[in-house]
């Protein structure tokens, strides 16, 4: 199914990337586990004469298209992995795996970066610098990006810049923000002991059902007592397991949720205030209580800088652009911030169905747009790096 050499057909490369996206579509794959979704990347690369970077990834890759050998590097990257969902939209290439799904649109994702490698291809002897071709395994998990960081692979990158497709806004649409973008995204477990009893006869145990609904109310305390209200945060407990039968009081009791914060300072503060509600509530009831924090991705903070720069290209390139609001949800693009500059934008596919939903679908019209903007984006950012260095090396002394 691969190309065997870049095209700049509009017509044929549009057809190869909806096929692309549609045969990731109908094999995903687990954050992990994307094994076959990357030996199809690096096919679809090679085909086109891309080179792909020897790094110690267990899956994703890293291609790049060097034009001018000694100029600047830069990085524009793809998620690939899937959802633990079950499939209800009806298509010809709905995913062939049960209860695995690309709910997220990362093989859109995928679709647009393999379209922009093979534009830059073709742009090759006029690139004035190397663009780094990131295929990302487990965005979903919010630790994927540090595997590609811990690979090397992104040694020498000067800016990075990603995308997220958006079903509730139309083709054409291009989301973009200065700044804060996303959320912080944090995933707490508690884990209660009591004592178990008979239900008829509650006073000689001590009831972790009870001790629980009291700390899953009691954390909604935290946002709306313990923070400004013009602060944002969310603590949403998503789990809750204890018991096995109607006329037992459990020994013990579980609990899982995830808390989104916009700003760091705030961020830093919660998980303290978590352990006291819990330390408070099971000491009153005698109990005992243990809080296990998992902490994920900081928030997507866009550069000043490249996000203009982005808007600029996407406007350009025929976009409405409108700014967008942050988001509580979370992006582990963020890592990638913390030591390299870049912007992270959204791009309207006009789906029926929000993101994450089993009948999540978007309009493969927004594809070929996507790659174009994204080579675009990589070129000119390259001649801007390029054109930049060259005025530093004029400065006087």
């Amino acid at each position: 199914m691969g190309l065997n050499i870049v095209t700049d057909n509009k017509n044929e490369l549009e057809n190869h990337l909806i096929d692309v996206r549609r045969n990731l579509h109908n094999e995903p794959e687990l954050s992990n586990q994307e094994v076959e979704t990357t030996k199809k990347i690096r096919q679809w690369l090679e085909n086109a004469g891309i080179a792909i970077l020897d790094v110690p990834l267990a899956t994703g890759v890293i291609g790049e298209v060097i034009g001018e050998p000694d100029g600047p590097v830069i990085a524009i990257r793809a998620d690939i992995d899937a959802l633990p969902i079950h499939e209800e939209a009806v298509s010809p290439f709905q995913s062939s795996i049960p209860g695995v799904m690309h709910a997220c649109g990362h093989d859109f994702h995928t679709a647009v970066i393999i379209g922009a490698a093979y534009l830059l291809k073709n742009r090759q002897s006029r690139i004035k610098g190397t663009v780094r071709l990131v295929f990302q395994p487990a965005e979903e998990t919010g630790h994927g990006a540090k595997s590609i960081i811990a690979s090397g692979g992104l040694e020498g990158v000067e800016a990075i810049f990603g995308l997220h497709n958006d079903p509730l806004s139309e083709v054409g649409v291009f989301g973009v923000k200065d700044g804060v973008l996303t959320a912080g995204v944090d995933r707490f477990e508690i884990n209660i002991k009591g004592k178990g009893s008979h239900a008829a006869r509650p006073h000689e145990g001590i009831d972790p059902i009870v001790i629980s609904a009291e700390i899953i109310s009691r954390l909604q305390s935290i946002v709306s007592r313990q923070t400004k209200p013009s602060e944002s945060v969310v603590i949403s407990v998503t789990q809750m397991h204890g018991g096995n039968t109607w006329n037992v009081i459990p020994e013990t009791a579980y609990l899982e949720g995830t808390v989104r914060t916009l700003k760091e300072e705030i961020r830093q503060t919660i998980q303290g205030k978590i352990e006291r509600v819990i330390k408070g509530i099971t000491a009153t009831y005698g109990a005992e209580g243990e809080l296990v924090w998992h902490a994920g991705p900081p928030s997507v903070n866009n550069d000043s800088d490249w996000t203009n720069f982005a808007r600029h290209i996407a406007e350009s390139n025929g976009y409405k652009v409108v700014e967008v609001e942050p988001t509580s949800g979370g992006e582990d693009f963020a890592f990638y911030q913390q030591s390299i500059r870049g912007a992270f934008v959204n791009i309207g596919v006009s789906g029926e169905y929000g993101l994450h939903h089993p009948k999540y679908t978007l309009n493969e019209e927004a594809i070929l747009p996507a790659a174009y903007y994204f080579a675009d984006l990589a070129e000119q950012a390259l001649n801007k790096l390029y054109v930049d260095a060259i005025a530093k090396d004029f400065e006087p002394s």
